[in-house]
């Protein structure tokens, strides 16, 4: 019997549509608009909305002639598949739908609709307002809503005092020294504070409020502007504040505020001290800054940043912008929601200039001997930053930082395998590739420099090599007997324990070699065949059924 392929229940992605009565067209195009300005998917044509199959209309026999229908009734017009399907004896139509990348997707009526979820899980479609438009255009990268002008503001909305702010923040940040040779209209429009009207006259830009705005214009005319300040022991609340500074402001009174809640002690390096704070400085700047410069200005909602007894949280309204997943936050290039905002914080001086901030946020936590960034409840809504505060490893920062004293700063990546390897003991190139979320070629690379440098040691050869911290990593931290027990046996006591093994038992499999002597099964197979080879062992039976005994005298 074939198994039923009708998804179980609706879903974001999954939407059924009874066609008994036959669907009317224009209630069939609102359906696919909607998945398509959300996340695509696929619209079951036939199936009743408890998933129960009850067949296609006689009016939808022929599905030859719905793809032209659906692209004929929007624009642009949408692409989509057309697949009949039997169900329990009764056709239905399975329609995928992409998701709409480059545009939204209206209905020739006019309507602009999505799909969202309801408090109780289940899906409806709504139309989509004007400010969602404009953050599903800005999350595309269609628009830029930091570069328009703000509706009502003027430039009597800026602040002379955050126009001094922002030239001293200039200097302290190491930014873009240039800007300070400019008078006040030449700097706010080679920064993008004002734009151009059709009129001729300039006029505040979203950017220009955010940076130099007076409190009461951001308040009035930036509604969704705020941030929110927790500090969370056990059960009490020790700060709970909300603010609409300017953003230079905002960044310095936060981390004024979180200072005193961010204690610090030394570690001896050599002749040198380094300082061990709770929370990296560099990667708090680094995160709440990017919270800040990347959030969806067009969604209500405070930026949080909530300290507490497992750790610091930080979150923002709007998901990752199209093209930035969780799988490739690493390697992709920088592609910020609002880029000219965010190419003034880079020119302040106040993010890192090549937009790879992320890298920051990770040196800060991983240099520490601290768990890697954690994005994982970051959703289409917000972006959720997770980092732990649990007390850093000392041995792990010492070797870090002796690295850093000889040879600069380590890579990012090798970092991370370092980090991998103290935590998961003994990896190989696949999981070192998914983790720096590079191809195999690169993690072979990063991972062979740390070989080289003494910090990590390799075992076996080709497709079956792994990798362990090195014996004077494991020495430095005084466990020796750790560093045995993960870099395993050498060849000449693997090969003793096979012949061990043959002598007390008769008889030997790969798959117990692999037990055995904790080898995969490429290493197993190499090693009972140059134990045959030597004429240490006979084989007996052949592929799967083959087993190795000693020669006959």
């Amino acid at each position: 019997m074939t198994e039923n392929p009708i998804p179980l229940k609706e879903s974001l992605t999954v939407e059924f549509k009874s066609d008994r009565k036959r669907l009317r067209d224009d209630e069939l195009v609102q359906a696919l608009a909607c998945l398509a300005n959300s996340e695509g998917g696929e619209l079951w044509l036939g199936v009743e909305d408890d998933g129960t199959p009850t067949g296609l209309h006689e009016a939808h026999a022929n599905l030859s002639g719905l793809t032209g229908l659906i692209a004929a009734r929007t624009s642009p017009a949408l692409q989509v598949n057309v697949e009949a399907v039997e169900v329990n004896g009764l056709e239905v139509a399975r329609i995928t739908v992409p998701k709409a990348i480059h545009s939204e997707i209206a209905t020739t009526a006019g309507q602009y609709l999505r799909r969202r979820l309801k408090q109780d899980g289940t899906p409806e479609c709504v139309a989509m307002l004007p400010h969602e438009r404009q953050s599903h255009a800005s999350r595309i990268g269609l628009s830029d809503s930091s570069a328009q002008i703000v509706s009502g503001a003027t430039t009597a909305d800026f602040d002379p005092l955050e126009r001094e702010r922002l030239r001293q923040a200039i200097q302290s940040y190491g930014g873009d020294r240039v800007l300070l040779e400019l008078d006040d209209d030449q700097l706010d429009a080679t920064l993008g504070f004002t734009a151009r009207t059709s009129t001729g006259s300039r006029l505040p830009t979203l950017t220009g409020l955010l940076v130099i705005g007076r409190e009461h214009a951001l308040r009035e005319r930036v509604s969704t502007h705020e941030l929110a300040f927790q500090v969370l022991e056990r059960e009490d609340v020790r700060m709970n504040e909300f603010r609409r500074f300017p953003l230079l402001k905002m960044l310095e009174w936060l981390e004024t505020n979180f200072k005193a809640y961010n204690p610090e002690r030394e570690v001896q390096v050599g002749l040198f001290r380094v300082p061990v704070p709770k929370v990296d400085m560099g990667a708090f700047r680094e995160a709440v800054a990017n919270a800040l410069v990347h959030r969806d200005y067009h969604k209500l909602g405070a930026v949080h940043v909530r300290l507490d007894d497992l750790g610091l949280t930080i979150s923002n309204p709007g998901g990752l912008v199209e093209g930035v997943t969780l799988d490739n936050l690493l390697s992709t290039e920088p592609r910020p929601r609002n880029p000219q905002l965010a190419d003034v914080m880079k020119r302040i001086g106040v993010v890192e200039r090549s937009g790879r901030g992320v890298d920051k946020i990770y040196r800060g936590m991983l240099r520490f001997g601290r768990p890697r960034p954690d994005y994982s409840r970051t959703d289409f809504n917000s972006v959720i930053l997770k980092l732990e505060t649990v007390d850093a490893d000392e041995v792990f920062l010492q070797l870090v930082v002796e690295q850093e004293k000889a040879q600069g700063h380590l890579p990012i990546n090798s970092l991370i395998v370092l980090s991998a390897l103290r935590d998961q003991k003994r990896t190989d190139l696949d999981e070192l590739a998914t983790l720096i979320q590079q191809d195999i070629s690169l993690a072979k690379r990063t991972v062979e420099h740390l070989v080289e440098a003494g910090l990590v040691e390799a075992h076996g050869k080709t497709r079956g090599r792994t990798y362990t911290l090195s014996a004077a990593m494991y020495k430095a931290k005084g466990d020796k007997v750790a560093y045995t027990r993960q870099a395993g046996f050498s060849r000449l006591q693997n090969e003793q324990m096979v012949l061990s093994h043959v002598q007390h038992h008769g008889r030997v499999q790969r798959q117990e070699v692999m037990d055995l002597c904790h080898l995969s099964k490429d290493q197993a197979t190499r090693l009972l065949k140059a134990l045959r080879e030597d004429g240490r062992l006979q084989q007996q039976g052949e592929k799967r059924g083959a087993y190795y005994i000693l020669p006959e005298s």
